[in-house]
């Protein structure tokens, strides 16, 4: 096939993609254009999740009308001039890639009007074709609408993920744009509903009770650090406040939004030793250094930069989050007694704990005398009665078996246990503990989504609740099975947003949302337990139907066979 160049409209499709990858990509690259532009009050717009219109209108400086059209074309930016500007940055854009791309893949409107103009201009251009010009009255500022995203492409347009996501991702974009710029309004309206509004009076406090709750918000720590090559502000989660995901770890370097594995690992190395394996920080920090530092010309979506220091990026990030935990997080204490014997100490029984209601019987029968006719699970499933030993380091527990040694993780063995036992239970009649007094739990806008879209499953597993206002849910009864969590924290448990890294072999909403409470419930790793507490999670291990795996497949235990044990003492040779 001989080479040939493709046709503009092509290769500016192509180009768009690496540009526009979904419609939070077009969100993000409309409200940096308003900042640049000096707009104090930003408002945003969106129908099903961005496929059919997003529309941000600010009341900046605008754009002159005779560069209304050139403001459409490719590599057209004022930001710079000569490669030489990429050295010293101040302004999000600089490309000149944003509106070109998104014109190309959609039907994109632009009104403006310049500050220093009477008239205002309108400029229509439809899948990146030249469209028409013409006058109009208007306020200063600009009105972006863009409709029909990726009409044009549907190779992009059928990898878009389902709507709930793509809000959820729009509203986190949204809410980090307004709490590091504080002092303009934002505000976003998803399907006719307000989902954030801020007032840009510059209290990120104020901002994060919006985002979160008004207790997440008191909770966070805030975080004040400089040196003579960087300044850290932001806030840091203490270690009693924790997320199943690393999602709400942000940056803002120079006011840019970007993505750099030095920066999260720095948060969790400065973490370690604070929080329990599986569970993050919220972190949301806004960086300042010299723009000569850094490479902000490293990907189309500017999403990333390169530090000319890397290590020293590292260890001060790592150092102002390490020294603020640590100002607030008391050292855990432990009695000495913790290592004595259990006769030699007293017990006070853990409530988070559910002991088993009767002894373990290997062959149990129905009522009426008849042997159950529920399948017999495979010889592979089930474990032999155990011995137990002891705990090992208050994350093991030690057992004997008749073939040998069985190790067993406490966590993951209790999510199995508790998993096993709310799947059955009879779901039209779910056993629900009500609450002395019901709890208001005030969810962000993206778990308000996900809540309105799974509130008949949560009834079904035993949450009885009431809306409370646009934001709020009254909790009046929780499942039995976990009646010992702060009922705000269960509900946000079963609704906080899947984990990347975990999947169910059953990938039903409703099995994601038992699994993601069970987690939650589970005795944790570093858990003293009492004899009793340790018989107990083993004999109702022994029940459980995949008693050798947790719900999201991690083993909760590891056989050390006799053989093995002799094989590895010299007994039966080396063989």
């Amino acid at each position: 096939m001989p080479i040939r160049e493709l046709p503009k409209s092509v290769s500016s499709k192509i180009a768009a993609g690496e540009v526009v990858e979904r419609p939070v990509s077009v969100v993000k690259e409309l409200i940096e254009n308003s900042i640049d532009a000096n707009a104090n009050e930003i408002n945003i717009r969106i129908n099903e999740a961005g496929r059919t219109l997003i529309e941000v209108e600010d009341n900046g400086d605008g754009i002159p009308g005779q560069d209304a059209e050139i403001a459409i074309r490719r590599y057209a930016t004022s930001k710079i001039s000569s490669i030489e500007d990429l050295d010293h940055i101040r302004s999000l854009g600089f490309r000149g890639e944003a509106l070109a791309s998104i014109a190309a893949v959609s039907r994109f409107t632009l009104e403006t009007q310049f500050y220093d103009e009477d008239r205002g201009t309108v400029f229509i251009v439809e899948g990146g074709e030249k469209g028409n010009r013409t006058d109009l009255g208007r306020t200063k500022g600009t009105r972006i609408r863009v409709e029909n995203l990726f009409y044009n492409v549907p190779a992009r347009k059928k990898f878009l993920k389902k709507d709930i996501t793509e809000k959820r991702l729009i509203a986190e974009l949204v809410s980090r744009y307004a709490l590091f710029y504080s002092h303009i309004r934002f505000s976003l309206t998803m399907d006719g509903k307000t989902t954030i509004t801020t007032y840009g009076r510059g209290n990120r406090r104020e901002i994060l009770s919006n985002i979160y709750d008004l207790d997440t918000a008191k909770r966070l720590l805030e975080i004040n650090y400089e040196d003579s090559h960087i300044a850290i502000q932001g806030f840091t989660s203490p270690s009693g406040l924790t997320r199943s995901n690393r999602k709400e770890i942000a940056f803002f370097v120079n006011g840019r939004l970007v993505s750099d594995s030095t920066l999260t690992s720095a948060v969790l190395r400065a973490y370690h030793g604070f929080l329990m394996t599986g569970r993050f920080p919220i972190s949301l920090l806004f960086m300042r250094v010299d723009p000569e530092d850094i490479d902000v010309n490293v990907h189309p979506t500017k999403a990333e930069i390169r530090f000319s220091d890397q290590g020293r990026v590292f260890s001060a990030v790592h150092s102002a989050i390490r020294k603020t935990i640590s100002a607030f997080s008391p050292v855990p204490a432990f009695s000495p007694d913790i290592w004595s014997s259990h006769e030699n100490r007293s017990y006070t029984p853990d409530f988070a704990w559910k002991f088993a209601q009767e002894e373990f019987r290997p062959e149990q029968q129905e009522s009426n005398g008849s042997e159950k006719t529920t399948e017999t699970p495979t010889l592979i499933e089930r474990v032999p009665l155990l011995r137990l030993i002891g705990q090992l380091g208050r994350m093991y527990l030690a057992a004997e078996g008749p073939d040998g040694l069985y190790l067993i993780d406490q966590h993951s063995a209790h999510e199995r246990v508790l998993y096993e036992q709310m799947n059955s239970v009879d779901k039209s009649r779910p056993a629900s503990q009500m609450l002395l007094e019901a709890k208001t739990v005030y969810l962000q806008p993206t778990l308000m989504e996900i809540f309105e879209s799974q509130k008949e499953i949560l009834s079904k597993v035993g949450f009885m609740f009431e809306t409370f206002g646009p934001d709020a849910i009254k909790i009046l009864a929780v499942p039995a099975i976990i009646q010992h969590l702060d009922a705000g924290d269960a509900l946000k448990a079963a609704i906080e947003a899947d984990e990347e890294d975990e999947k169910l072999v059953d990938h039903t909403i409703e099995k994601k949302i038992i699994s993601k409470i069970c987690k939650r419930a589970a005795v944790k790793g570093g858990q003293v337990l009492s004899t009793a507490e340790q018989e107990n999670l083993i004999r109702e291990l022994e029940n459980c139907e995949s008693p050798r795996t947790c719900p999201h497949g991690r083993p909760t235990m590891i056989h050390l066979s006799v053989d093995m044990l002799a094989r590895q003492f010299g007994r039966l040779g080396s063989r």
